[in-house]
Order: C-alpha cells, then sequence, then structure tokens
C-alpha cells in the first residue's frame, strides 16, 4: 500500500507543477463564484473535521517519543500533516473540475459516477463514525447515550444546513470566524504573549527545512493522514470548484497551499506552547474546543451530503425538505451504525480514489485532442 500512495503522490505532484507552468494565467472561475475569503472558509471547514482541533495535543506527545521522528520537532510533524503541501491534493482536483471536467464530462462516466458516489457517501458516514469512536477521547466520562445521541444531532444538523447552499456557505463563514476567535481565546489565556507565540511558530521552520522529506510517508501514521487526504481530495474539490471567484491558476494553487496554512499553524503553535511548557489547557476552553470541532464536523458532512445528493439528482426540490432531511439523517446515521460491524479503514477508501484518479488520467490522455479542442 505504501508503494501505491506513494506513486499516487508522485504523479499527482509532477501534475500539478505541470499545470501550474503551462497554465499559470488561466482565469479559473466556478458557476457560483464568491470572494476568496468565503472561498477559503468553505474549504478550509468541508475539508477538515475535529481532528484537527483535537488531535494535536495526543500527536506532540507521540512524536516527541518515537524515533522515527527525529529529525524535525512535534510541531513541525504536526504542520506538515495538516498544512501545505497536503493541500496541493486539493489544488489539482479543484482545478480539473473548474476546467477540465465541464468539458471532458469524465464524471459522467457511469462506472466513475457510481464509485464516485460510493465513495463520497462511504466517506461522510465513516467521518460520522470515526466522531462516533472517537468522542470519549475528547469528552472524559460521556456515556453511550450521550454520544449516540449527540452524533445523531450532528447529522441530522448537517443535512438540515445542506439543504440550500446559503446556509452551507453561512456556516462555513461563521465556524471559520469561531474558530479564529477560539485561537485567540486560547491564546489570550496561556499567558504567551507574542513573544511567547513567535518563539513557539519558529518551531514550524524545521518542516520547511526538510519539506522534501514529508512528500512520501515517513511512517504508518503519516500514511493514514496522507490516504486521508487523498480519499477526501476529489468530492472536496468537486464541490469547491464551483465556488472559485476568478483566480488565475498560479494564484489558486498558492492561496490553496498558503491562505489555509496560515491559520492551521498559529493554532498548532498555540497549542504546542502548552504542551512544551506543560500547561494544561482550562476545562471550559477544552469544551469550546470541542464545540468548535463538533460545528468543523457538521460542516464536513452538509458540503458532502449537498455534493452526493446533487450528483445523485436526490434535491431539495425533487424530494421536498422533509423527505429530504429525513431520508439523508436516516441513511447517514444508519450508516454510522453500521459502520461499527466491519473492519474498513479509511485507507481503502484512499485506494479506492487512487483508482478513480487512475481511471481519470487513462481517460483524460486518450481524450486530450478534445480537450485542446474545446
Amino acid at each position: 500500500m505504501t508503494e501505491i500512495l506513494s506513486v499516487a503522490i508522485i504523479i499527482t505532484t509532477l501534475t500539478s507543477l505541470l499545470i501550474v507552468a503551462r497554465w499559470r494565467n488561466l482565469r479559473c472561475e466556478g458557476p457560483s463564484p464568491v470572494s476568496l475569503f468565503t472561498f477559503i472558509a468553505i474549504l478550509f471547514t468541508s475539508g477538515l473535521d475535529v481532528g484537527l482541533i483535537m488531535f494535536p495535543l495526543v500527536d506532540f506527545e507521540s512524536y516527541a517519543n518515537n524515533p522515527a521522528y527525529d529529525f524535525a520537532n512535534p510541531l513541525a510533524f504536526e504542520f506538515g500533516f495538516w498544512g501545505f503541501l497536503v493541500w496541493g491534493f486539493y489544488f489539482l482536483t479543484t482545478f480539473y473540475f473548474c476546467i477540465i471536467e465541464p468539458k471532458l464530462k469524465l464524471f459522467e462516466v457511469p462506472a466513475i459516477k457510481f464509485t464516485n458516489n460510493v465513495v463520497i457517501v462511504g466517506t461522510c458516514a465513516f467521518t460520522g463514525f470515526l466522531f462516533l469512536q472517537y468522542l470519549p477521547s475528547y469528552i472524559d466520562g460521556i456515556s453511550d447515550t450521550a454520544r449516540f445521541g449527540l452524533v445523531a444531532l450532528v447529522v441530522l444538523f448537517a443535512a438540515m444546513s445542506s439543504t440550500h447552499i446559503r446556509f452551507v456557505a453561512i456556516l462555513s463563514l461563521s465556524s471559520t470566524w469561531v474558530f479564529f476567535a477560539l485561537i485567540a481565546g486560547v491564546w489570550l489565556v496561556s499567558g504567551m504573549g507574542f513573544g511567547g507565540l513567535a518563539s513557539s511558530m519558529a518551531n514550524i521552520g524545521e518542516y520547511f527545512g526538510n519539506i522534501h522529506r514529508f512528500v512520501l510517508p515517513v511512517s504508518d501514521y503519516h500514511q493514514f493522514y496522507l490516504y486521508w487526504w487523498f480519499a477526501w481530495s476529489i468530492m472536496i474539490g468537486q464541490f469547491v470548484a464551483r465556488f472559485i471567484g476568478g483566480l488565475k491558476t498560479w494564484q489558486l494553487l498558492l492561496a490553496l497551499l498558503i491562505v489555509p496554512s496560515i491559520p492551521i499553524a498559529i493554532w498548532f503553535s498555540v497549542l504546542y506552547y502548552y504542551f512544551s511548557s506543560g500547561i494544561a489547557i482550562p476545562d471550559a476552553w477544552r469544551i469550546a474546543m470541542i464545540v468548535v470541532g463538533v460545528i468543523f464536523v457538521v460542516n464536513s458532512l452538509d458540503s458532502l451530503m449537498r455534493l452526493y445528493t446533487q450528483n445523485l439528482g436526490l434535491t431539495v426540490a425533487r424530494l421536498g425538505t422533509w423527505q429530504y432531511v429525513t431520508g439523508n439523517w436516516t441513511a447517514l446515521f444508519g450508516l454510522v451504525l453500521l459502520y461499527q460491524f466491519t473492519p474498513l479503514e479509511i485507507e481503502w477508501v484512499g485506494l479506492v480514489v487512487i483508482g478513480i484518479y487512475a481511471a481519470v488520467y487513462a481517460l483524460v490522455f486518450r481524450r486530450r485532442a478534445d480537450l485542446s479542442a474545446a
């Protein structure tokens, strides 16, 4: 599996570089263009979940005590697993669905369309399942009744939010600002000040100094992250491509690599200060972290629901609001419950997505004349 992932990463990375070199000044605009801030907010909150909020404190400890991570500090690893280069996956798919797919319509090919929608529905439910599984790690002592009830409410709220694209955009913008407020609050109560934050952020320099080592998996855990990014890449690109507001290709690449990485770097640096200083995060702010994480899960789920229901023609206009919400809630929460009896791993989903990539690459190559003439 490592070899397949590595080859896929190399090919997609080279493809992204080729696209920027060949079409660097091509204007990219989706059918529903929005401002750059709104576009990044939708991308940021759709493509990330509660792990961004809660994982670092656990990951830092793991990186600090594992010889496989000796070549950089824990903050550099956490940033490398979540920031900068990995957003290149989203650049490639966003460019594809904005520029190439409207001309070739390869995702209307029955086999690709079916597989893609199975991946979207499955990953949507799998996200809810992971949230269910990790809840005891986020909320100490939570009962099974409360755990299942919270997941059911999250899926319901996501189904309701997905009924109109306006709700998705509003929730994305709101949760982005709430995340900024969380960063400010956790930073303020730490007493680190600007000097402490700058000193903590300086550790990210070791990521850029070793950036070539983050391209391919450095460990099984890094491989898990990379497969996760692959698993999400097609559906997130398909969803957010419609919102691009006229960026040139090179601007789109820089926007995706840099803009989302800034709040990620600041947030991780704040948490790293707590870790390296041996400071416990106050309970009230841990609760705030959980709340923001839950909102991020809702953002991810409503974006995916919006995508697969449109792909399958199961829209609000066709079904009606009540049938749409109850149908999506029943299907997804049912799948979340069923996942408890399966050994499904995100790596398997990633392999299927890599298979979709391979099929699309082959078809693009065969139809390159059509693409040039379009």
